[in-house]
């Protein structure tokens, strides 16, 4: 019991900064919703007593109907009331959620847009999903199924129990302990049982969420492999264990239930007998009474039952904050106003000491590279497989940290740029294209560019003959994944896509794989001429058409290991001489 309250002090405490702020920030809201909630019972309650009351006094055949009219005007008074303030209740309470989820989704946005360099390399995809589907909707659901019925019962609770005491307080007092059964001690029991199985069955959730990505993102390779079966079997598994736990949750809530209702039933048999006698002796008006006060707590079952199975979730609710405050911290006040872009000196790129490796592996990718890219010049970058030419590229595009050193672009520490896609554009091996228009793929580079300059960034890659013969023309469907075009036409128009993106400094990463040699020397030949006077860091594995690169650099082991003009290493370098003879055979 004591660690069911620290939970809950934990979640409210001053140091949470995903649930105790929306209290403040929609304080109105919710004080209308506790309100609503109130009157949805108190008509509840209301209808019940005035129609036990007439249904004792019509029994005794009153002298004139006149004397139950007014019980009649109430009866139908709650009875519409009820519903009605059901529905706004309903109204208000989700649209307080609405509110505070969509402010949720806003931060944890802007929580890993901050440290996006971070965020991909601590965070696996699976457990991002599993706070997106999961975690969020448990803290909604904290709202919905804990909070506002536990503050609304306890507040039925007092004000019962105070009414109570106007009558009797020994009676008063005795409800306090059996109602106070219902919705304190109970809950609080069921999170002291129930914890440990509350967290197992999270954990094994997100265990299923991580394996199910996983296996999604590499179906193809499943396939390929024969290993289908594996898959689904592996799958079965995770989610069958998840199944388990969530069958003794059950189990224990089915008891709990039945427990409650026998409390409940120990309630009305105890109002049925304090009514009885109270009343004796005040004749057959007095007995008219007894109806009503007994009838009135049937309603009350609908506010005081919820509380235990909404308590019974709060270590998963705690779990789901933990995890929220495991994210990059943001300042509230960012979520409101983005920064604004840092303007570049210049599209020089310098690397100054950089030293990677992966988290986990004492292997590094990169030792103490330093590396000055001047601005306009074009610089490729060649190696093994292994070699860092990737890891590299992701470090200067930002999507990772370095482990020492730093970078500079535009003579600004990266670290200093927020919206990345505003200083430097990507081509890499597998643009994604959307399933719409080629007009919308481009745009997604500018998304205020108009038609025409749309049209003429999709000229000048090159696409304007193929565009031509299509009947629709720039409106064709592109198809998923952009299946409908060849994989040259695909980079032409990912690269129209960063023409449109109109910025200094270009990452092109092995954008010709899978391409034949004809293609890809046209495709190459386009990239560079269009590109002429951008900072470009090209990451290639071979040598054809690297009479574009202003400078060559070679990676092994984590240094550059040849350096220089293409010139210059033709005629200087034997192993770069041996390169150029394995590319043109």
């Amino acid at each position: 019991m004591k660690q069911a309250t620290k939970e809950a002090r934990l979640l409210l405490s001053k140091q949470d900064t995903w649930v105790r702020p929306y209290f403040k920030k929609y304080k109105k809201l919710l004080a209308l919703v506790l309100f609503l909630g109130l009157l949805t019972f108190f008509c509840g309650s209301a209808l019940m007593f005035t129609s036990g009351f007439l249904i004792s006094k019509s029994a005794s055949r009153p002298w004139n109907v006149l004397v139950v009219y007014v019980p009649i005007v109430l009866t139908r008074a709650f009875g519409i009331g009820r519903p009605t303030f059901r529905y706004a209740e309903r109204l208000g309470s989700h649209n307080w959620v609405l509110k505070m989820t969509s402010d949720i989704r806003l931060k944890l946005y802007r929580a890993l847009e901050s440290r996006a360099n971070r965020s991909k390399s601590e965070f696996q995809t699976g457990n991002i999903l599993g706070i997106l589907a999961e975690d969020i909707e448990h803290i909604q659901n904290l709202y919905l199924r804990t909070i506002f019925p536990t503050l609304i019962g306890l507040l039925l609770y007092v004000i019962i129990v105070v009414m109570l005491g106007f009558f009797s307080i020994p009676f008063a007092l005795l409800m306090a302990l059996l109602m106070g059964i219902l919705i304190i001690f109970l809950p609080l029991v069921s999170v002291a049982i129930n914890r440990a199985r509350v967290y197992r069955r999270k954990a094994k959730r997100h265990v299923l969420y991580n394996q199910l990505t996983d296996s999604v993102l590499g179906i193809g390779d499943w396939q390929y492999s024969g290993r289908y079966d594996e898959f689904l079997t592996r799958y079965n598994s995770a989610e069958k264990s998840v199944r388990i736990e969530d069958r003794k949750l059950n189990q224990y809530t089915r008891r709990q239930d039945m427990l409650v209702q026998l409390v409940f039933g120990g309630i009305v048999v105890a109002m049925f007998c304090w009514a009885g006698l109270y009343f004796y002796g005040r004749g057959t008006e007095g007995l008219n009474w007894v109806a009503a006060f007994v009838l009135a707590l049937f309603p009350l079952m609908d506010a005081f039952g919820p509380i235990s199975q909404g308590v019974t979730e709060l270590p998963m609710y705690e779990d789901s904050v933990q995890h929220f405050h495991q994210l990059p911290t943001v300042v509230e006040e960012e979520l409101a106003i983005h920064p604004d872009s840092i303007e570049l000196v210049d599209s020089s790129v310098a690397i100054e000491g950089v030293s990677f490796h992966y988290d986990g592996s004492e292997k590094k990718i990169l030792d103490r590279l330093s590396l000055v890219v001047e601005a306009g010049s074009t610089v490729a970058v060649l190696g093994k497989s292994g070699t860092g030419k990737t890891t590299l590229a992701k470090l200067i595009r930002g999507d990772l940290l370095p482990k020492e050193g730093k970078i500079v672009v535009g003579q600004k520490e990266l670290i200093q740029l927020t919206e990345m896609s505003d200083y430097i554009g990507v081509l890499n091996q597998a643009p994604h294209l959307f399933n719409t228009s080629i007009l919308n793929n481009v745009r997604l580079g500018n998304i205020n560019a108009t038609d025409a300059e749309v049209l003429e960034a999709i000229e000048r890659a090159g696409l304007k003959s193929v565009i031509d013969q299509l009947p629709q023309g720039a409106d064709t469907l592109v198809e998923e994944g952009g299946k409908r075009f060849s994989g040259g036409e695909q980079q032409r128009i990912a690269l129209a896509r960063i023409l449109l993106q109109d910025v200094s400094i270009i990452i092109i990463d092995e954008p010709t794989i899978g391409l034949d040699p004809i293609t890809e020397r046209a495709l190459l030949d386009t990239v560079f001429k269009v590109l002429k006077d951008k900072t470009v860091i090209w990451i290639t594995h071979h040598l054809l058409a690297i009479d574009h690169a202003d400078r060559v650099i070679f990676l092994e082991d984590g240094h550059i290991m040849m350096d220089g003009s293409p010139n210059h290493l033709k005629a200087n370098n034997k192993h770069y001489r041996h390169l150029l003879s394995l590319d043109y055979q």
